[in-house]
């Protein structure tokens, strides 16, 4: 998500349409995690499935309750975290593909 890189917290809360695009692009990422199969999820649970489900649920139905403060630390602090373990099932499924 290459919306914030290079901005501090003061430029991505005052630039309203930065901020609406980093929280979009959360949400979609919550809606992905929960269309994944519960068996996946189940066989991944180094990766906090619940949390991140949990968390679009409260952009979408309760958005206006959801400070700038916390979506900059779920980009700087969870984000990368996230890309890592996402990129290390994709590998995986990779090579079970090429196995095949």
């Amino acid at each position: 998500m290459g919306f914030l890189e290079g901005k501090t917290f003061e430029e991505m809360q005052s630039d309203v349409m930065c901020f609406h695009a980093v929280v979009y692009n959360i949400m979609i990422i919550g809606e992905a995690a929960n269309m994944l199969t519960k068996d996946f999820r189940l066989e991944h649970p180094e990766v906090p499935w619940r949390d991140i489900i949990d968390m679009r649920n409260v952009l979408v139905h309760g958005y206006y309750t959801v400070s700038p403060r916390f979506i900059w630390e779920t980009y700087t602090n969870d984000l990368v975290y996230l890309k890592e373990q996402v990129e290390i099932c994709i590998r995986e499924m990779q090579e079970g593909n090429a196995d095949q």
